[in-house]
């Protein structure tokens, strides 16, 4: 019995020609179509190889360059895929720069089996060179150690990074050269900071030495008061006393010349003392309110003999208001304002007014001399400058008045005015804060008021450390009908006044023994139990002293001592 048929078996047979030819016809149209899309699949391939962006390649590690498409061959510079492999039969020899570079891929690719990523260059026709990278594979299925090769055209990239080491390259070189200018600015810094630093140490010490030399002056200025004054103020009280002696004419003309002179005299060391006083920084102003007249009508009183001897008139109109103001301050203006309009009056009158102008009270000083041209309204203030004087004799003062008055001014917050016509005369101004009126007090029947106040059985007190000022406060007391007890300090005075209390005391500021007036005016009030009047009489013009004084609320008279003033306080201090 026949064995059945084997169907692979037939199939096989009739593929290698040996079966039936009918078998062979039953498979050909299978097989035909089969063979059409193995050649549609070599042509897709085919078509891939040759249009592919990248270069590829198969080449044997022994023969050579076998084929390669047409991108590889435009990568390299050849016209054609013959010209290209025609030119490169060796890999060793053409494709590789070199040879160990290819040995080197060659052991690899033995050893791996694959190189992947690999960057090289590789030599174009016209000698230059192409950056490249490669993807290489050994295929194990064939002789001769065939590769097969994917290749990569990274020129641009190899570019941009060269591009991108050379920006980096140069932004180092910059941030470099940078770091040097800065290292050499910080180098200057500190050399300027090193230098600011000796320079502020050079300020602080100057500001010391300047700081010590104000002191020294302070110390200076406050012996120069003390010192300089207590002769001047016994000469000056001296003097007045004798100008209210009964004299013979010629005696009584020396005696005025004599007094004008010590008065000039006494004007410029006072104006220096002033003019210094009130540089210094921590003067402050002392604001109050006062009556208009209680400022005005002492300074009345004091120039009234000075106004007289000079054969001039001196008034005054003066309305029931109030300002806001430091008192001894404002004082000083009017007192400059007044002084000079008597000394530049040589016939005619002086006339202090006032008027209010909206919240402000201006007080005005008249006066009928000579006048100012326009021109010198600026002039008038400067410091030692005084107008139409060609000689040394000619002067009155140092011309320091005025200086003053603009920085009282200044310190007072308040506006100085100035009109004049040339032989007509000049009215001065100060313009005041007013403020709420104080109780209407009675009205003055004369400027004299205080000058009528008798002195007359009047026990006064007059302690000094000096034995010439006791002598002619002695004198000039007395001259005026008032009663004079005197003393070196508290406790002579104690012993002199015999349990008594004096009307009124007269004070030095400064007393033997470190001991102050103010010492000694509390050490009476304490033994009398009541508030004895005092008025302190002082050379001493620093701001501490002042300071004190107001404290005490005690009444003040600059050396040296003006009689005229000396009167209106001792009368207005023992008005009933």
């Amino acid at each position: 019995m026949p064995k059945p048929s084997d169907p692979r078996r037939e199939v096989l047979t009739g593929l290698l020609g040996l079966g039936s030819q009918s078998s062979r016809k039953s498979y050909y149209p299978e097989l035909s179509a089969r063979l059409e899309e193995l050649e549609a699949e070599r042509n897709r391939y085919k078509w891939l190889f040759e249009n592919a962006v990248h270069g590829i390649f198969q080449a044997s590690l022994g023969k050579g360059l076998l084929t390669a498409n047409q991108s590889l061959a435009r990568m390299l510079g050849y016209g054609s895929v013959t010209a290209l492999v025609a030119a490169r039969q060796s890999l060793e020899q053409g494709f590789f720069i070199s040879a160990d570079e290819f040995q080197r891929v060659r052991r690899h690719l033995l050893l791996q089996g694959e190189l992947t990523g690999y960057e090289t260059r590789l030599a174009r026709a016209d000698g230059s060179l192409l950056d490249v990278r490669m993807n290489i594979l050994l295929r194990p299925d064939a002789a001769d150690h065939v590769i097969e090769a994917f290749v990569a055209d990274v020129t641009e990239r190899k570019q941009a990074q060269v591009a991108m080491q050379q920006l980096n390259d140069e932004l180092e070189q910059r941030v470099q050269a940078r770091t040097r200018e800065l290292e050499t600015l910080n180098e200057s810094l500190r050399f300027e900071i090193i230098e600011r630093e000796r320079t502020q140490c050079e300020l602080r010490e100057a500001r010391d030495v300047a700081e010590q030399a104000n002191r020294s002056k302070d110390r200076y200025l406050a012996a120069a008061s003390h010192d300089l004054l207590q002769p001047l103020n016994a000469a000056r009280l001296l003097m007045a006393t004798l100008r209210d002696s009964a004299l013979p004419a010629s005696a009584a003309q020396m005696v005025e010349r004599s007094h004008t002179a010590m008065e000039s005299a006494e004007d410029m060391l006072s104006d220096l003392l002033d003019i210094s006083r009130l540089d210094q920084p921590n003067l402050q102003a002392e604001f109050d309110d006062y009556a208009i007249a209680d400022v005005i009508e002492p300074l009345l009183s004091e120039f009234h003999s000075v106004a007289q001897a000079g054969g001039v008139t001196l008034r005054g109109r003066l309305p029931n208001r109030t300002v806001h103001t430091d008192y001894r301050l404002l004082s000083r203006i009017l007192r400059n304002f007044i002084s000079n309009a008597i000394r530049y009056t040589e016939r005619g009158g002086v006339l202090v007014g006032c008027r209010v102008r909206g919240e402000q009270l201006c007080i005005q000083v008249w006066d009928t001399g000579r006048g100012i041209e326009r021109q010198d309204f600026r002039r008038i203030f400067q410091e030692f400058n005084q107008l139409e004087v060609g000689k040394a004799g000619q002067r009155k003062g140092v011309g320091l008045g005025l200086a003053i008055v603009e920085r009282i001014a200044r310190l007072l917050r308040v506006r100085i005015e100035v009109q004049s016509q040339v032989g007509r005369g000049s009215v001065f101004s100060v313009s005041v804060p007013l403020a709420p009126d104080l109780p209407t007090r009675a009205a003055s029947n004369s400027l004299l008021d205080s000058l009528a106040v008798p002195l007359q059985g009047r026990r006064l007190l007059v302690i000094d450390n000096e034995e010439i000022i006791l002598q002619s406060m002695q004198s000039l007391l007395q001259q005026w009908g008032a009663e004079v007890v005197l003393a070196l300090d508290a406790d002579a005075a104690l012993a002199a006044l015999a349990g008594v209390p004096p009307d009124a005391i007269l004070v030095d500021y400064h007393l033997d023994n470190g001991l102050t007036g103010c010492d000694a005016v509390s050490q009476l009030r304490a033994h009398f139990a009541q508030p004895l009047p005092a008025i302190m009489i002082t050379a001493d013009r620093t701001e501490h002293c002042q300071q004190v004084l107001r404290d005490m609320a005690m009444p003040i008279l600059n050396k040296p001592l003006k009689a005229g003033k000396l009167r209106a306080m001792l009368g207005k201090l023992l008005q009933p």
